[in-house]
């Protein structure tokens, strides 16, 4: 099992930036995708940004691309998400995952992702 934990969330004005950090401990053997999954109130968990463990390939949903960053540190066991040119609605909890992804499951879907970290909340006001 692998546990993950989530920082750097908080509240900052629109226009700004954040870096999230995850730290991962435990058997992360097999762990060959993470991603950066946020909840807004009142939608359903999104994928922000993925990366791909194996050849740090990154992946990021459209509507993020540009101002989303996903990145790792693999001696430290870290991933990072940094955020900038932030708006009112990416308001919202974020989380931390882990997957060992195989072929012809989506990298998108949570349900694709076994370990979850508690969230950071990120807050930007306008």
């Amino acid at each position: 099992q692998v546990q993950l934990v989530e920082s750097g969330g908080g509240s900052v004005q629109a226009g700004g930036s954040l870096r999230l950090s995850c730290a991962a401990s435990g058997n992360t053997y097999g762990i060959n995708y993470m991603a950066w999954f946020r909840q807004i109130l009142g939608k359903e968990r999104e994928g922000v940004a993925v990366i791909a463990l194996h050849r740090d390939f990154t992946y990021y949903v459209d509507s993020l691309r540009g101002r989303f960053t996903i990145s790792r540190d693999a001696a430290k066991n870290m991933v990072y998400l940094q955020m900038n040119t932030l708006k009112p609605e990416d308001t919202g909890l974020y989380f931390c995952a882990a997957g060992d992804i195989g072929m012809g499951r989506s990298i998108w879907s949570s349900q694709s992702y076994n370990s979850w970290g508690q969230g950071t909340q990120v807050t930007v006001s306008s």
